[in-house]
């Protein structure tokens, strides 16, 4: 089973800049004004990574903790956990860090929505791939991602505890610039640490050529077998398989705790102890607005071993918008099969893609932990379902936490989703 192997070795070198080909990366390499926005690193030491949330209200939630104060910090350990993969930080990408965090001073004077996303919604470039805040690496424009962002909140739905956008945008605006600029730099960081690991997904499910000198930047990346070793879509992998015990799957126990409950899910799988939904709730920065899929991730990431070495790697936002369904499910089978390791699943929850909903609802959170080819019939998606609406109102028909369904309508769901991306 390929696995992304220890780094073992860290290198200082200098290399020339060199200009990508592949339209996908030439798209990536120019920002909306056209600006090149290619950097060409120096590989030095990669630095300690401190992760902070803002200030979070009570979580009661009727477990253990009920009416605990969420910590206002939570940082991660100054030193790498073991087993844990992830590039180096750059002179360059330190730079380009410090400029889209400074950029976020334009949220102080901003007003009105579109001006609000627009000061929101920051992109960095590191190694010719685009991240941009709150959405993860995406080859979509900035202007792209302010439009879906400024556009209004569909009414009349339910919440279950995806952040929406208005979500978003009140939490950017409502931090201290202090606050903002710790979040926005450990995200960042975060990030810029798993740009090998972009590169290596785009071109295993979307055939994006590596750069030249990828072997070069990225040793403990360059052992990895590429996607036409397994066979590609549905060729050598098994016509179904699934991970995680069933029994670690809960409703969530607040209408606006998805997150937690998936992050609960995740977590026992790792643990092999059940924490309550409060703990995750605290972890997450979780409010009555819900929790945000970069919060999710970075969770993944410093609470569980699914990120190490022998797994996933270091979890990333990634925007599937430019994925066809054939990609999108190979991603599906390449993480959940030789990775063994759960996704963020990041859909919008409509009764046109999930019959058992009673009424439409927001964005969402579920586990994907199996797949299920079905050659004589559709392919289906295994997942841990949070939402069941009967928790909350007796009159609606309760749903499972064990879900295996038609897998197109879990991608069209993702795609639905104003932010259109999974933690993979």
């Amino acid at each position: 089973m390929p696995t992304l192997p220890r780094r073992t070795t860290r290198r200082t070198t200098r290399r020339t800049t060199r200009q990508l080909a592949h339209p996908i990366a030439h798209r990536i390499a120019t920002d909306d004004a056209s600006r090149p926005l290619w950097r060409h690193p120096v590989t030095v030491a990669a630095a300690a990574l401190a992760l902070t949330l803002g200030a979070v209200p009570l979580l009661p939630d009727g477990d253990a903790e009920r009416g605990s104060i969420a910590p206002t910090a939570e940082t991660t350990e100054t030193t790498e956990r073991p087993g844990a993969v992830g590039s180096a930080i750059t002179p360059a990408m330190r730079a380009e860090i410090d400029r889209v965090v400074a950029e976020g001073a334009a949220l102080d004077r901003a007003r009105g929505r579109t001006a609000t996303a627009r000061a929101a919604v920051r992109c960095a470039v590191f190694e010719g791939q685009r991240y941009c805040l709150g959405f993860g690496w995406t080859t979509r424009s900035r202007d792209d991602l302010v439009a879906r962002t400024a556009a209004p909140t569909p009414a009349g739905r339910e919440r279950t505890g995806g952040l929406d956008a208005e979500g978003l945008l009140s939490r950017a605006s409502a931090r201290t610039a202090a606050a903002r600029a710790e979040a926005e730099r450990a995200e960042l960081t975060m990030a810029a640490r798993s740009v090998g690991k972009v590169w290596l997904l785009r071109h295993e499910i979307q055939g994006v050529p590596l750069p030249d000198d990828f072997a070069e930047r990225h040793p403990d990346l360059a052992g990895v077998p590429s996607a036409s070793a397994r066979g590609g879509f549905g060729g050598k992998y098994p016509e179904s398989f699934a991970i995680l015990d069933e029994s670690r799957a809960l409703a969530q126990n607040q209408t606006y705790w998805c997150g937690p409950a998936a992050m609960q899910s995740i977590g026992w799988s790792s643990q092999k102890r059940r924490k309550n939904q409060s703990y995750w709730a605290r972890r997450l920065g979780t409010t009555t607005a819900g929790t945000a899929i970069t919060d999710m991730v970075r969770v993944v990431n410093n609470k569980t071993h699914y990120d190490d070495a022998d797994h996933a790697g270091p979890y990333i936002v990634l925007d599937i918008s430019d994925f066809t369904f054939k990609q999108w499910y190979r991603l599906m089978m390449r993480h959940v099969h030789d990775y063994r390791a759960p996704v963020v699943l990041h859909p919008v929850l409509l009764k046109q893609f999930y019959p058992y909903l009673d009424d439409d609802a927001s964005g969402h959170f579920q586990v994907g932990r199996g797949f299920d080819q079905d050659p004589d019939g559709n392919r289906r998606i295994g997942y841990f379902e949070p939402w069941d609406q009967s928790r909350f109102d007796p009159s609606e028909p309760a749903i499972g936490r064990v879900q295996w369904r038609n897998a197109y309508k879990s991608y069209r769901a993702n795609l639905d989703h104003f932010q259109h991306n999974v933690g993979v």
